[in-house]
Formats: C-alpha cells, sequence, structure tokens
C-alpha cells in the first residue's frame, strides 16, 4: 500500500496565516469595549475577483470589512458602460450606506482584487451603531472621507489626463493592500476608469519603459513608489490627506495623544 506523500517542512511553514480582524485599519481602531460585542458576529469570508457585494438599487444585507481585498464602487450607464468612483481596501467598509441611513445605492461594489473580508449583517451592524458612540463616529468619519474620494475621483475623471488618473488609481490601491504588488489587467482597469483599454495600456507602457512599475500577466508591481507619487495629480494627495484627518484620532478620547491611524502602503 502506498504512503502518503508529506509535505516538506519549508512548503508547510509558506502557508499563510488566514487574515485577522486588526487587518481592516477600523476594526482595529476600536477599543476592547467595543470590540466584544462587535468581534463575535464577524464572519471571515472570501471575495473572488469579479463579486458583487451588492447591486444598484438592492437592498444591502451585509456590510464588509475588508483585509487583503480591494472592492471598487462602481456607477453604471443604462447601455451598460461603467466607471469607478472610489475604492475601498483595509482602510475602510463597504455598505456604507447602510451607515448614513439607507438602504440601498445607486453604486454596485466589485472585488477588484481578491482577498478576504469581515462580514456583518445588518441588523447587528445598526444595534451596535446605535449603542456605541465610539463606533458611531468613527463610522460617520470614515464615510466623510469615502464621499471625498468620490467627489475627487469626479474631477479627476473630468480635468487630468489618463496618466495621471493612471497613477493615482495605482496609488489609492497601493495603499489598501500589504506589499507592492496588484493583480489587475490593463482591461479591467480600463473599465473601472471608463477609458480605451489603448490608453490604459500607452500609460502603463510608459511607466514601465521608466522603470516605476512592472507589469506582467495581470501583475502590477509598483519599483519607484515616490516618481509615481509624483507623477501623480493632486487628486491623491487630497484623499489621502483628508483619510489621514478624518480617521487619525477616531478611536481614541478627545486630549488623548496617540499615533494616528494611516492608511497602510
Amino acid at each position: 500500500m502506498p504512503h502518503s506523500k508529506r509535505l516538506p517542512v519549508a512548503e508547510l511553514q509558506k502557508r499563510e496565516e488566514p487574515p485577522q480582524h486588526e487587518d481592516n485599519l477600523l476594526l482595529n481602531a476600536l477599543s476592547p469595549s467595543v470590540r466584544k460585542f462587535i468581534f463575535p458576529h464577524l464572519k471571515l469570508t472570501e471575495l473572488p475577483l469579479g463579486q458583487a457585494l451588492y447591486e444598484s438599487g438592492v437592498v444591502i444585507r451585509d456590510i464588509y470589512f475588508p483585509t487583503d481585498s480591494i472592492v471598487a464602487l462602481q456607477n453604471e450607464m443604462a447601455d451598460g458602460r461603467a466607471t469607478e468612483i472610489a475604492v475601498v481596501g483595509n482602510e475602510g467598509v463597504v455598505g456604507f450606506a447602510l451607515i448614513m441611513g439607507g438602504r440601498s445605492t445607486s453604486s454596485r461594489a466589485v472585488v477588484q482584487s481578491a482577498g478576504h473580508a469581515y462580514r456583518l449583517p445588518d441588523r447587528l451592524l445598526k444595534d451596535q451603531f446605535c449603542c456605541h458612540d465610539e463606533l458611531h463616529h468613527l463610522l460617520l468619519r470614515y464615510s466623510q472621507a469615502l464621499i471625498t474620494q468620490v467627489a475627487q475621483t469626479a474631477v479627476c475623471n473630468r480635468f487630468h489626463s489618463i496618466d495621471q488618473q493612471l497613477c493615482r488609481w495605482l496609488l489609492l490601491s497601493m495603499d489598501r493592500v500589504q506589499g507592492n504588488e496588484l493583480k489587475m489587467t490593463q482591461e479591467l482597469i480600463a473599465n473601472l476608469l471608463g477609458v480605451r483599454r489603448e490608453g490604459v495600456t500607452a500609460a502603463a507602457c510608459k511607466l514601465a519603459q521608466d522603470g516605476i512599475i512592472r507589469y506582467k500577466r495581470g501583475h502590477i508591481t509598483i519599483l519607484d513608489r515616490p516618481e509615481l507619487e509624483r507623477r501623480s495629480c493632486e487628486c491623491y494627495k487630497v484623499v489621502k490627506r483628508e483619510s489621514d484627518r478624518l480617521l487619525g484620532h477616531s478611536s481614541c478620547p478627545q486630549g488623548t495623544a496617540v499615533e494616528p491611524l494611516r492608511l497602510q502602503r
């Protein structure tokens, strides 16, 4: 009878640990007194590439706290064309319409980078949102930061070149994952930005030729982030600065000096 195959020790050690609650910066910002009410109800959920977490006009049933995934919020036209209005990763939460008191939204949420998120049913969110001022203020601040991103994206799409839009998009996406690599095709980027694929291809090739990124088989690696920031328009800094300002001390009592909550790079 054949022996069962044993995995080498080195291969066993390579297995990744499952995402933790603290991998999401909003969950990590909560105090222990609030965590004990929230964490037991969070369910780790796998988010495959392209999955729609909710559609336009459909009642939202769950709220998602991404850990190692990125979700794009999109607005879709009647002819099927769509454009991205914001991205959400480990800095935030998907389903903020529930936070603002609505049951649905005109946008749709689609996974643009596969990974995981912690899911919380809407009923539990509403219960805890009303009971804990700390959670209430944290999520409202995040909603304001997200609204800033939506507004700045509209400005960027109107006034800035595809090259600048691509740099902004890459920076915002990289802030929301660990490491310096994204799994993303140029066609998907073009769809998210609402531009022609040829334009994204030309902009990406220019960045690659200048040694700023490396693109291979759907993998984008950032090689020179300072130069990428230099080539981006001011829209990236506006969104980043507002996020840091609003979320910097959101989990702490007023007057407490702490290290600000920062978006990961």
